[in-house]
């Protein structure tokens, strides 16, 4: 493995290292909860709210990750279950999406708790994914949460399109079999639309999978909590 990082880019302290920064970045997520409150299109929204604050790419990936309407963050608190609720069960991980949060957070890249208490980042797969210092912590993580909670078994789900995703299958599932844990791995050519639909619980902070799944559990913030880990995290709340 070559030494790869999921950290930050060169241009993330100035867009999100300083007090004022995130201060405007705040007031674009409200705004973007008003007008998607009021049924704005999110494109038009994070539009307006992007120009009004003359943010640059980066900042609205940020905000449009960060931000929902009100109907959709009390769609999704109601869905949302606890640790306990969990134990004994079997939940389906959207593999990507969890993976790359995991890594982010290692290495110490920006991570942004939008206004449904979810944790977003700015990376993704672009077409292929790439193994990183932080994948087998990131899994080590996953597995002590699996057993110390006593969760019955995890079905890792990943986007069969995308460049390596058959090895990182089955890297996870040596990894699963040499520690004795009940996991699967499937490859599917539409992950979000099968993890939304299959009526089981749900790992993920896919902002659409939430919306649209039948209960979820938030991994992410549960590692966290528990594990205090220290990470450059940006919270978005309503006043």
């Amino acid at each position: 493995m070559n030494n790869r990082n999921r950290g930050k880019n060169t241009s993330d302290d100035s867009l999100f290292g300083s007090e004022k920064q995130v201060e405007i970045l705040k007031m674009a997520v409200e705004d973007m909860h008003y007008l998607l409150s009021r049924a704005y299109p999110e494109k038009a929204s994070f539009e307006l709210a992007g120009n009004r604050y003359r943010l640059k790419i980066r900042q609205i990936q940020a905000i449009r990750g960060a931000s929902a309407s009100q109907q959709q963050l009390l769609n999704r608190k109601a869905k949302e279950i606890t640790v306990e609720e969990l134990r004994g069960k079997t939940a389906y991980i959207d593999g990507f999406n969890v993976l790359i949060l995991l890594e982010s957070l290692l290495s110490g890249a920006y991570i942004f708790e939008g206004l449904d208490g979810c944790f977003r980042d700015l990376s993704g797969v672009h077409g292929t994914y790439k193994r990183v210092n932080q994948t087998f912590p990131s899994l080590e993580l996953v597995a002590d949460f699996f057993q110390q909670c006593n969760i019955g078994k995890l079905c890792w789900i990943f986007d069969r399109p995308v460049s390596n995703s058959g090895r990182i299958c089955q890297l996870i599932s040596e990894f699963a079999n040499e520690r004795e844990l009940d996991w699967e791995t499937s490859l599917e050519f539409n992950p979000d639309q099968f993890l939304a639909e299959c009526g089981e619980i749900i790992i993920s902070s896919d902002a659409w999978i939430l919306d649209h799944c039948k209960k979820w559990f938030n991994l992410i913030r549960y590692l966290i909590d528990k594990e205090n880990l220290n990470t450059y995290i940006i919270q978005f709340s309503l006043p």
